[in-house]
């Protein structure tokens, strides 16, 4: 062997090894951003869930709110007041019935965990929603919605 063609060979053995540190290299860079795309998902779908959860109990608040004001009279001297709950109410006049089906609505969509609260006066009436949390905000048992309107 000529003393060009051990040149050659060396240099040869040399940049095979480059290649493979390179592509180990890239494989990692790979992974971790593989994995960061995981972690977005994950945050994303437990938002999600959240926002779901928020949209349902403001549906369900507007849904007791036409109740109440489809029984304007009876809404105004209390007759739809309701202490914080997670049981619904015996059926009874119009009023019990319609607290009861938001009762039962608040669970069959949120979950059992879903509780409603109802205070009226003369001319307003503050609705609060609560309900289990715990997906989406990541430790938060109890989540509320509050909302104050005239009716």
């Amino acid at each position: 062997m000529s003393e060009f063609s051990l040149r050659q060979y060396s240099r040869r053995s040399r940049n095979n090894g480059v290649g493979l540190i390179e592509v180990m290299i890239a494989v990692l860079v790979m992974a971790v951003g593989l994995l960061g795309i995981a972690a977005l998902q994950a945050t994303a779908l437990r938002n999600s869930q959240s926002s779901l959860e928020r949209s349902q109990a403001v549906i369900n608040t507007y849904s007791i709110l036409d109740a109440m004001r489809a029984n304007r009279d009876v809404a105004r001297i209390g007759g739809y007041d309701l202490q914080m709950t997670c049981t619904p109410p015996n059926q009874g006049n119009l009023a019990a019935n319609d607290l009861h089906k938001w009762i039962t609505d608040l669970q069959s969509t949120m979950g059992d965990g879903a509780c409603g609260q109802i205070t009226c006066g003369s001319l307003s009436c503050k609705i609060t929603v609560q309900w289990d949390d715990t997906r989406g905000t990541g430790g938060v048992e109890k989540e509320a919605l509050v909302t104050e309107t005239r009716i």
